[in-house]
Formats: structure tokens, C-alpha cells, sequence
């Protein structure tokens, strides 16, 4: 049922509050809403969040808006409005007047996890079926996920151009409306002007942030983000301070995101790239490696063709050690705990306490009022150890800390973060778990971790590589007597939390899997043994692993079917596969798995329909008749398509998309000389 064009009735829904929900923030009951709409015949209007300029704040914003704004729906601003589609390319969006680059580049990493961003965004609504002007999406607020109701009016100028985020497809609206709903958790659009790309990470993910200074970065840098893109993780960067546009494309204080890394080989060397987006979808940088750069002519033309973009979308590489030279932060967002840890674990403890610093109680500031205040702080005690080896192993244990502070007002910028930090103490004798540890305990121990500076951030996080036993976590301000409340979260293999004197009693800690973990473990000690894999190698390792979504069908690859896969995925013809790019492989093959398992009736086969539901699931959509093609092609004799022949199906459709987005100049068809036809022709 589509209600557009609209009755001419606009029935107003109010919210519900509740105080149960995040602070100040209406709950509103999203499915009560829409029945109510479409039983009235009539779109939503939100009151908790009008199209007035109260929404859009009332500071600096307000001087760039142009002189006849309107709000309008997406109905009104194109014939063909769609919410979301599978078929675009996931970097499509474009940042409007708002200053929100740091949203919108964790916004833009958010795009390279589908299953995370259907989290965040349901992708089943529309602009047709039950549409009745109210959408919905989920954040992560402090601790639990929060859904934000918003109405469709988005603020436009006289012709009809959004001002806000837009997207490059311009019947696309997911981003503009999720963006307005962020402002209406932050309190207005105003709020979003400036921030951290890790406020927004945590906001998307309920992840960790850990922040990198890339000019006190170690070595292994490159070795972190090899681990970081091939992880459940989301990462961003930020430049250097300023407000200009340098000469070599980069801008001054702004956010961009990280979309890929790639070890390619440069006249007998290796190049280490690091690839990026401005969200503004234009701006690029100019220096080597970019798309102008004459350095693209040193790799084979296989090489370049599936790296090389020239396009003026934001999107560009650069090496390793331009970005640590031009940028200032990397931000990495973690789902998991165990991205630096040297400890291959694949069950996690997490434990999360909410606490507060009261003024004249528990507001006790930093050591440095070690006489006065400090030992006032909150105080948790943390026992940790190795659950296969109890408590008497004496074999480190990794942990990871984050303290997160509450907002101290409905209004993100209106009152801003506090310094924050936390110190770490061992405990070796056992004391009153009712009763504070007195200031004689501070004066006679030195911390075994401390803040190298407080941060005036939402989050700050520390990996802790601990003996097992008992220790205290003392979190503070920078400052005696600031009032605000956190979120303290630990993460172990096994462990006991809990704050000393809270009358809260047992505090059950949940469990998280990373099924990466033990995977990876194999994975390294296999490239350890042989740095670059061939073919019989590639076999060798694919048939070791388990395949958990295929059940007892395990798949049997081949040597030719991997001679297959590493002639599309060996760029630089050279017979072999690193670890980085295996571990990108394997990220392709969980996806993989999980969609054919889901099309699979079974039988370990899949006929025409579920190869066409399943690439679709993948962001993959063909037509008919190239999917019936493709069946022919890859399928047995009797026509149904196995995993292993998916696998190379999905591995050359993706490749090649990729190297028509690299190869077009209008979105539509493609330009080749006779030598790069003979490439493509013998690649495919």
C-alpha cells in the first residue's frame, strides 16, 4: 500500500517518554506508530523532531543554509525514491553543509560490513510497501542498542537539492535519513558540527575505538592494519589541524576512511598502499600513487587495471609512508577483543558497569591529588586467568579496558567530554570488597598502568597484557569534582568484575566468539613456514579448514579450481599468494559460505533462483540470462552450481565489476585498447 501522494490530513504523533531510555531521549514505539499512520492514512510528523530550524540548531549552521529551505519527503524530491539498493557500490555517499566528516566516514566504513550496517539501517523499508513517512534505525547508546524514530522531511534548497548528506545515486535516501536521525540522537544537525570518527564508530558498532599517533607509530604498523582489514573491524583517520585544502588534495582537519591496504611489487621491491576516501566524494590527493601518479605505469597491466580508478569519487591510494607523514590518527574500531593481542582465543568474557563521579563523593580527580581526593574515585576490583590452565598459571592474560563517559547534556556540543582516564593497580592482599581502598593503599603502590594524557574523548581504551590475579581499576577526570556518569568494559579470556561497596550484587559477564582467532593462528604458522603460498599450497590450506555453515558438505577444492582462484586474485603474476592477500580471500569465502548456506535447501547444490538470491544476498545482481549463463558455465553436469564452483564464480564477477568501475567514464560502458582487451579476454 503506497499512501503517496498523501491525504491531505497530517495526523501528529507525538512521542512517549520513558526513563528507561538513553537520557532525554523519546522512545517511541516505531510499529504502534506506522499502524496507527497507515490505519489514518497519513504520513508521520515527528514533533520531537520538527521540520523547523530548531532541528537544524540555532549556532553557525544556520548562516549557510539558503534563504528559502524546505523540508520536503523523498516522493516529492524524485519520481523513483529508493531507500537502499544491493546493486550500488557501497562508498556513494557525499557530505553536505554540515561538518559531520567524522560521521560520515565512520559512516563510510560502516558501508564495507553489510551484515553491521543491517544492523544499524533495516534495509527492508521502502518508499512503497507500508510507506507512511516513518522510518527507523538503531544505535548503540552507551551500553544498549536504542532505536531513533524519525519522519522522511529532509531540509532542501529552492531546487530541491538535499543540503545535508546526499548520495551520488540521487533516488538514494538511507544516508540522508540516517544521518537525520543521528542528529536527533545528538540533539539537533548542529551537533554534529566537528568530533571524533571514533564517537560515531562506537555509536555504529558498540565496538572499542583504539587511536594510533601515526608519528609515534612502532614498525608494525603495517602488520596492524593487515590484521585490521582482515578482522571485523571499522577504521578511520584524521589529518592534521587546519581549515584549508593543502596543494597536494589532502584537507586540513578532516576525517577520511580507510577502505583497503595492498602490498603490490614495484620494479622487484614491494610497495606497501594504503587506500582511502574523503566523504565529501571529491578532493583527492595528488602526490604518487594517486590517480594521476606515473607511478601506476610500474605494475603489470593486470595490476593496474584492478587497482586503478581515474575518478574524481574521493577514493585514492597512497604508500605507508606518505599517510604516516599527512595524516595525524588512525582510528580502529574493534568487534571483537583480540585484534593486538599475540593470544589466539576464540571465547571472550565482556563485563560492562555503569559507575558515576558524584561532586563531594566519588568526583576524586587524577593521582596527582594522591593526599586529597583520588582514592574517593570509584574503585573496581578484576581478577583474571587463563580458563584452560586455572588460576595458578602464571602465563600472561590478555585484557582490554574501555571507559566511555555519558553525555552531561540532551545536546551533544552543548556541554563537552571531560578529560578522562584510568589507572591500574595490582592487589595481592585480599581487602573488604564493601569498603573503598583508603589513601594509605595509593600512597604505598605505584600504578601499573596510567593515562600518558587525559583525553577529552567519549571513549578511551587500553590492551593490557596482565599475570593472572587480582587488580584494581581506578576510573577519574582530570579534575576533582566534575560530575558525569561511564561506562567502564572489560574484555578477558576469564574473569570476575565488580565494583567495590556497589550494592548491585552479581554481575553476570556475557561470552563472545571470534571465529577468526584459532583460524588465524593456522593461517600464520602456514605463512611462517611458506611467506608466499602456490597453488598445491592454497589447496592444501583451503582443505584443512572447517567450513561451519556447510555442515557435514564439506568442500573439497581442487587444483585446478585453485590454480582458478589464485589466477584472479595473483595481480603480479607471480605464481603466488601473500598472507594479506589469503586473509582478504578468506573474508571473501565466510561471505561466501554464509549466503550459499542460506540459499541451500540441503543437498549442497544450488539450481537457478537460489544462485540468484544468493549473489543478490552477496550485493551481486545479474540478469536472467547472464545468471542462467553463469550456471552453464560454472555448474555440473546436471547443471546445479557446488560451493567450490560458487567460489570462482563469485571471486570473477566481483573482479571483474571492480575493473569496469576502474575502466568506465560514464557508468555505462567501457573503452579498451587492443592490448587490454587481450588481458581482460584471456583473464576472464
Amino acid at each position: 500500500m503506497s499512501l503517496w501522494p498523501p491525504f491531505r490530513c497530517r495526523w501528529k504523533l507525538g512521542p512517549r517518554y520513558s526513563r528507561r531510555a538513553s537520557p532525554q531521549l523519546p522512545q517511541q514505539d516505531f510499529e504502534a506508530l506506522l499502524a496507527a499512520c497507515l490505519r489514518n492514512g497519513c504520513l508521520f510528523e515527528d514533533t520531537s523532531f520538527p521540520a523547523t530550524l530548531s532541528s537544524i540548531g540555532s549556532g553557525s549552521l544556520l548562516q549557510k543554509l539558503p534563504p528559502r529551505l524546505q523540508w520536503k519527503r523523498p516522493p516529492e524530491l524524485h519520481s523513483n525514491p529508493q531507500f537502499y539498493f544491493a546493486k550500488t557500490k557501497r562508498l556513494d555517499l557525499c557530505q553536505g553543509m554540515v561538518g559531520d566528516c567524522w560521521f560520515l566516514a565512520a559512516l563510510q566504513a560502516l558501508t564495507l560490513h553489510q551484515d553491521i550496517l543491517s544492523r544499524v539501517v533495516p534495509l527492508n523499508q521502502s518508499f512503497t510497501e507500508k510507506y507512511a513517512g516513518i522510518f527507523r534505525f538503531w544505535f548503540w547508546h552507551y551500553g544498549k542498542w536504542v532505536p531513533v524514530v524519525i519522519d522522511d522531511r529532509l531540509p532542501v534548497n529552492e531546487a530541491g537539492q538535499l543540503l545535508f548528506v546526499s548520495s551520488t545515486y540521487k533516488n538514494l535516501f538511507w544516508g540522508a535519513l540516517l544521518e537525520k536521525a543521528y542528529a536527533k540522537l545528538s540533539g539537533s544537525y548542529e551537533d554534529l558540527q566537528s568530533g571524533q570518527v571514533s564517537e560515531a564508530l562506537v555509536d555504529f558498532t558498540g565496538g572499542v575505538t583504539m587511536t594510533i599517533n601515526l608519528a609515534e607509530a612502532h614498525g608494525n604498523l603495517w602488520d596492524i592494519l593487515t590484521k585490521a582489514t582482515y578482522n571485523r573491524t571499522l577504521i578511520g583517520c584524521q589529518t592534521h589541524s587546519g581549515e584549508k585544502i593543502l596543494e597536494n588534495g589532502l584537507v586540513e582537519g578532516h576525517a577520511y576512511t580507510v577502505t583497503g591496504i595492498r602490498k603490490v611489487t614495484c620494479k622487484h621491491r614491494p610497495e606497501y598502499l594504503v587506500k582511502l576516501r574523503n566523504p565529501w566524494g571529491q578532493v583527492e590527493w595528488k602526490g604518487d600513487w594517486s590517480d594521476s601518479s606515473s607511478k601506476w605505469e610500474l605494475l603489470s597491466p593486470k595490476e593496474k587495471i584492478l587497482l586503478l580508478r581515474k575518478d574524481n569519487d574521493g577514493e585514492f591510494w597512497m604508500t605507508l609512508q606518505d599517510f604516516k607523514t599527512h595524516f595525524v590518527l588512525l582510528v580502529i574500531c574493534k568487534l571483537t577483543p583480540g585484534l593486538l593481542s599475540q593470544e589466539a582465543a576464540q571465547k571472550w568474557t565482556y563485563t560492562m558497569r555503569e559507575g558515576r563521579w558524584e561532586k563531594g563523593s566519588t568526583a576524586g580527580g587524577q593521582r596527582q591529588l594522591l593526599q586529597g581526593t583520588f582514592w574517593k574515585n570509584p574503585q573496581f576490583l578484576l581478577s583474571v586467568w587463563r580458563p584452560e590452565e586455572g588460576r595458578r598459571s602464571l602465563r600472561p592474560c590478555s585484557v582490554l579496558v574501555s571507559l566511555l563517559q555519558k553525555p552531561r547534556h540532551r545536546c551533544r556540543k552543548r556541554k563537552p567530554h571531560l578529560a578522562i582516564g584510568f589507572y591500574l593497580y595490582r592487589v595481592n592482599k585480599y581487602y573488604d570488597d564493601q569498603r573503598r581502598l583508603p589513601p594509605e593503599f595509593f600512597q604505598r603502590n605505584t600504578p601499573l598502568s596510567q593515562p600518558d594524557r587525559f583525553l577529552k574523548e567519549k571513549e578511551v581504551s587500553q590492551e593490557l597484557c596482565l599475570e593472572p590475579g587480582t587488580y584494581l581499576i581506578v576510573p577519574c577526570t582530570s579534575e576533582a569534582n566534575q560530575k558525569s556518569e561511564f561506562i567502564l568494559r572489560v574484555f578477558s579470556r576469564k574473569h570476575i568484575f565488580y565494583e567495590i561497596g556497589s550494592n548491585s550484587g552479581v554481575v553476570f559477564s556475557k561470552e563472545i566468539e571470534d571465529q577468526n582467532e584459532g583460524q588465524d593462528e593456522l593461517f600464520t604458522k602456514f605463512f611462517e613456514k611458506y611467506p608466499e603460498i602456490n597453488a598445491v599450497q592454497l589447496q592444501s590450506i583451503l582443505n584443512q579448514m572447517t567450513w561451519s555453515h556447510l555442515g557435514s558438505r564439506q568442500p573439497f577444492f581442487s587444483l585446478e579450481a585453485c590454480q582458478g582462484i589464485l589466477a584472479l586474485l595473483d595481480l603480479n603474476a607471480s605464481g603466488t599468494m601473500s598472507i594479506q592477500e589469503f586473509r582478504d580471500l578468506w573474508k571473501q569465502l565466510k561471505l561466501y559460505q554464509k549466503v550459499f548456506h542460506k540459499q541451500d535447501n540441503g543437498s549442497g547444490y544450488l539450481n537457478w533462483e537460489q544462485l540468484r538470491a544468493a549473489m543478490k544476498e552477496a550485493g551481486i545482481v545479474l540478469s536472467d540470462d547472464v545468471c542462467q549463463l553463469m550456471l552453464v558455465r560454472y555448474g555440473c553436469p546436471r547443471l546445479p552450481m557446488g560451493f567450490v564452483s560458487f567460489v570462482h564464480l563469485m571471486l570473477r564477477v566481483e573482479n571483474m565489476e571492480d575493473v569496469f568501475q576502474n575502466l568506465t567514464q560514464d557508468g555505462k560502458g567501457i573503452y579498451l585498447q587492443k592490448p587490454e582487451w587481450m588481458m581482460m579476454a584471456l583473464y576472464s
